[in-house]
């Protein structure tokens, strides 16, 4: 792998490793939301909340993965 490869790994690791962590911390914030919130939210409200966090976890997994395997090339 040359110099050129190697960069380019490092940079698109890079953007992975912050787009991870935006959707973990997107993850978190629809936590304390409802923390927050408590009672105050509706059921409608609360499982549009979850669902969000899981898809914010779900794509910080995917951002995860992308990292593994570019990293084992």
């Amino acid at each position: 792998m040359g110099i050129k490869d190697e960069l380019h790994k490092v940079i698109d690791n890079a953007a992975d490793a912050l787009s991870e962590a935006g959707h973990k911390v997107n993850a978190s914030t629809e936590q304390a939301k409802r923390d927050a919130a408590g009672d105050e939210m509706s059921t409608a409200e609360k499982a549009k909340s979850v669902l969000n966090q899981g898809k914010e976890n779900v794509l910080a997994e995917v951002d995860r993965a992308k990292q593994d395997v570019r990293n084992k090339t």
